[in-house]
């Protein structure tokens, strides 16, 4: 079971989640959420992650000038695409800069799912989340589940992360209806907006990895 946390914005919490083995260490910089941070804390956050754990830069609708700023600034393993990108962009990011592309994609209802394939053989990684209903949603991290039986018996070329209302007592049923290999989780492991818990962290963790 591979686990991705994302939205840290502290270095105990960076610290905290290398400890515990995730497999990778989400930076948000989607300047409206409350997990954002900026390039240079970023920067500083990043001195903490091992080089086994996976540094992944969460952007929505970035421009090019954007990530070139970014990835100047920070060092990156992945980038993660969670915004309205179309898989062209997706194509683009990833032959533009060289690095392995996550993309994450909302899903509410049948036509949502039928819309990841699209993406299968130019991400890295997809990210199947939940997908917002009020516009004043972020795109991720809100902490809602969707259906879990629309993605129940799919599978695609790539790999992929299930993510939507994750915590530590509802991902070992999302993992066992998914049959998700991978888990990506934000606000669930927190005490506040951007303030992960370290209890909430090791709990997810040992839930997860005991689920399948």
């Amino acid at each position: 079971m591979l686990i991705k946390f994302c939205g840290l914005t502290r270095r105990e919490d960076v610290r905290a989640a290398a400890a515990l083995g995730v497999n990778y260490i989400g930076l948000n910089f989607y300047s409206p959420s409350p997990r954002s941070v900026s390039y240079e804390q970023a920067a500083d956050l990043s001195k903490d992650i091992p080089k086994a754990v996976q540094c992944v830069g969460l952007v929505v609708n970035p421009s090019d000038v954007a990530l070139d700023t970014l990835l100047s600034r920070v060092p990156l393993d992945m980038i993660q695409l969670h915004g309205d990108e179309p898989p062209e962009r997706v194509a683009d990011v990833k032959a533009r800069y060289g690095k392995p592309v996550i993309k994450a994609l909302g899903v509410k209802n049948a036509d949502d799912v039928v819309r990841i394939d699209a993406y299968e053989t130019v991400a890295a990684l997809l990210i199947i989340d939940a997908k917002p209903t009020d516009p004043k949603d972020l795109p991720g991290g809100n902490g809602v589940p969707f259906d879990w039986g629309l993605i129940a018996d799919r599978t695609w070329k790539t790999q992929w992360l299930l993510a939507g209302g994750l915590n530590e007592r509802t991902v070992a049923r999302g993992i066992q209806k998914t049959k998700a290999k991978q888990v990506d989780v934000a606000s669930g492991i927190e005490r506040a907006a951007g303030e992960k818990s370290t209890e909430r962290m090791r709990d997810f963790v040992e839930a997860a990895r005991s689920a399948l």
